[in-house]
């Protein structure tokens, strides 16, 4: 078979995407490693008589004010793009390149459903793939509309939970109960919830608790109303890809200051409030902490990607972005593969060094394995067109073989 050309493709990448997908690849780590390390399962007390139990206490609220959701939000804006910019090739193509949209959309509801099931129970890819499905129904709409649905469904989880608490019915009580009745059939309950992963001395052990993980995972995206925001933040990625926005960053500098101020001005002081309920348990109540979490994650998010974007105007030459775009390239598989470095540093099967260490050792491990990727994703793509993952993706959409090597 003839092997496809893809050197052209590799060449008209936007660096500034790549780089700002590097960027939401640390976040991520940083937003995760609390869990994958068992640190969030730990009750307070035993938190604070870890040897860093001080300095946690101030990284966590860091991690509240700077981290928690705004990095997501830059990879589902990102993932955004990357649909818009499919479908768009889709629409070129007629009724086959839906075919090959969908058909992109269902392997990365695959390779999610492996993740969440094989790996990590906090896997986003099944849900990013479940929500892309929809976007086509929005491939017409004007970028005006696209920001007026997208600030419907930004709002729509706070109104759920307002009809949530005056109705006293709750959607996710059932998948509570699933969840513990699968944890219960496990052996896991809530006085080995927190050592399970790091006392597992076989995968068997280990899966076990993914199982119950996975049953958890649809509760906390139903509780959470988590496929709403991330639609949301899908068709912002959908609006700034019909505005061609990074295709010409010069052109839309205006807008991105403007964004960048508005999304400070906002979004920073909504964070120190949205830190402090979370640290306090929620004092003003889940309606207005839903609230407060619309107005401090999704406008520093927003910030963090045009001011970032700013940055890169001004200093383009400068080394760091190269440096952040090769992990971006490789986003699918450094995602994964930060799934698999938590389970040979946490959990039993590895050094089993979960519930051990405080949030400070965990977000140094996490800074240090996007760092250890960055240089491997560098070392790989001298070599390679894509990485292994993306290049499988890539394959199995399409129905051919491309040429990995250069």
């Amino acid at each position: 078979m003839k092997a496809e050309n893809t050197s052209q493709p590799v060449k008209n990448r936007i660096v500034t995407l790549d780089a700002l997908r590097g960027f939401a690849l640390l976040g991520i780590a940083l937003a995760n490693f609390p869990e994958f390390s068992l640190w969030t399962f730990l009750d307070h007390e035993t938190q604070m008589k870890m040897q860093t139990g001080s300095l946690d206490a101030i990284v966590r609220c860091l991690q509240y004010l700077l981290v928690d959701g705004k990095f997501y939000t830059i990879f589902s804006v990102l993932f955004g793009i990357g649909f818009y910019i499919i479908i768009s090739h889709a629409i070129q193509r007629g009724a086959n390149g839906f075919r090959i949209f969908y058909r992109r959309m269902l392997i990365l509801l695959i390779i999610g459903l492996a993740h969440l099931m094989l790996l990590w129970s906090g896997d986003i890819l099944m849900l990013y793939a479940a929500i892309g499905m929809l976007l086509p129904l929005f491939r017409n709409c004007n970028p005006k509309t696209l920001l007026w649905w997208s600030g419907f469904f930004f709002l729509l989880p706070t109104a759920i939970e307002m009809w949530r608490v005056a109705s006293g019915i709750n959607p996710a009580d059932m998948l509570y109960s699933a969840w513990w009745n699968t944890a219960s059939a496990y052996g896991i309950g809530e006085e080995n919830f927190a050592g399970w992963l790091r006392d597992a001395q076989s995968y068997k052990e280990m899966n076990a608790f993914l199982m119950q993980g996975a049953v958890e995972r649809m509760w906390e995206f139903v509780s959470g109303q988590r496929y709403f925001k991330v639609l949301a933040l899908f068709l912002v990625g959908f609006y700034v890809g019909k505005r061609q926005i990074f295709s010409n960053l010069e052109a839309h500098s205006e807008l991105l200051r403007r964004v960048t101020k508005i999304g400070f001005g906002i979004g920073l002081p909504m964070s120190f409030i949205y830190a402090w309920s979370s640290m306090s348990g929620e004092p003003l109540g889940s309606i207005l902490h839903s609230l407060i979490y619309t107005l401090s994650v999704y406008p520093m998010g927003f910030a963090y990607m045009s001011g970032f974007s700013l940055l890169y105007l001004r200093h383009r030459n400068n080394r760091v972005w190269n440096m952040l775009a090769y992990p971006g390239r490789m986003a699918l598989t450094c995602y994964i593969m930060q799934s698999v470095a938590g389970i040979i540093l946490f959990y039993g099967i590895g050094f089993g060094m979960g519930a051990t260490a405080g949030l400070t050792f965990n977000e140094f491990a996490a800074t240090a394995i996007f760092a250890a990727e960055t240089a491997l994703c560098a070392l790989w793509l001298k070599h390679f067109n894509f990485g292994p993952l993306e290049w499988i993706w890539r394959m199995f959409t399409y129905g051919k073989w491309f040429k990995i090597r250069k």
